[in-house]
């Protein structure tokens, strides 16, 4: 492995974007099948599988909000280096997957059901994963974790092991209540203005300041957005009045009566202790219902905890993947 490289094959800041293009993505290459899916109303999801040199199981990873699965390379990288064949794709409305025929600004994403999200999952698991070697094991990063604490409530018995990263439980509305939302967006469905960006949104036109980003490390912030700025598909960057209100209901949804307790596996869930995305508390309330879940504040990471700095992210990441191996109670 690279000197560049930790033991659990993340790259170090000093040389992170060498490391991307000369270790991490030629290995990557030579062991990467895309494919289209056809998802939920047979909208094509891009999907992408990896096969590790001798797999223990399978991981499977599923996106956050304006992200796609090109961002967790360096992730894919390291489970591949540990063991694990990974299947990961890009959720409809993002990435290189379908985007609706009423949304012409690439950077706008929209949804019309949050459970399309969690069906496109079903059918990733059926036609992709099902392929995969067992045991299936399932890392998500914030509105992935919502769309897999969905799955995991109505399929307790599929996945052997859940990381959830900075879930969105609940989303932070900046001040703006729950009750508030739903009525603003059903005001805008009224006028036929579901699939229009909200107003604090602008479109994308420039690269986002790492200052206000949700990252604490720099490099990687640097390195992915120097690629998002250049490539149209990746500008995903604020949501529909459409998304909003779905993204509110979703909360009743996971923490229903007897849901959480529904789920069969291990379930890790990580609090970004900086973050000021998701709201900390509906985690702790979803988590503490799982009968085999544990909690874990990161200190010093923002909600991005993947893209932390390394004294932050390596010691978080290290205890990611000894609890997908099994080795964490």
């Amino acid at each position: 492995m690279s000197e560049y490289l930790n033991p659990d094959g993340l790259a170090f800041s000093s040389h992170y974007a060498e490391t991307m293009e000369h270790t991490v993505f030629p290995f990557l290459e030579a062991r990467q099948q895309d494919m289209r899916i056809p998802g939920v109303g047979e909208r094509p999801l891009y999907c992408s599988q990896f096969k590790a040199d001798h797999p223990r199981g399978t991981v499977v990873i599923v996106h956050g909000f304006t992200e796609n699965a090109y961002k967790f390379s360096e992730i894919i990288y390291s489970l591949l280096q540990n063991g694990f064949d990974v299947a990961a794709y890009d959720q409809r409305g993002h990435g290189r997957s379908w985007r609706s025929e009423k949304i012409q600004d690439m950077s706008l994403t929209d949804v019309d059901r949050f459970t399309d999200y969690k069906r496109d999952l079903e059918i990733i698991m059926d036609t992709v994963v099902s392929k995969l070697p067992k045991p299936w094991l399932l890392f998500s990063h914030s509105m992935g974790g919502a769309v897999s604490a969905l799955f995991l409530e109505e399929h307790p018995q599929v996945f052997s092991r859940a990381a959830l990263c900075a879930p969105m439980i609940q989303a932070n509305l900046g001040g703006l209540a729950p009750f508030a939302a739903r009525m603003l967006c059903h005001g805008m469905e009224l006028i036929g203005k579901s699939n229009s960006r909200i107003f604090v949104s602008k479109p994308y036109t420039q690269k986002e300041e790492f200052e206000t980003s949700c990252a604490t490390g720099k490099e990687r912030f640097d390195w992915y957005e120097d690629i998002r700025f250049n490539r149209k598909e990746f500008q995903n960057n604020g949501p529909t009045y459409s998304w909003l209100l779905e993204s509110v209901r979703v909360t009743s949804r996971v923490l229903a009566p007897g849901a959480p307790e529904n789920i069969a596996c291990p379930v890790r869930l990580y609090t970004a202790g900086l973050d000021n995305t998701v709201l900390p508390e509906p985690q702790k309330k979803f988590i503490s219902r799982v009968k085999d879940g544990s909690h874990v504040v990161v200190d010093n990471a923002k909600h991005e905890i993947y893209r932390s700095a390394d004294n932050v992210l390596f010691p978080w990441w290290h205890d990611v993947l000894e609890f997908l191996k099994g080795n964490i109670g």
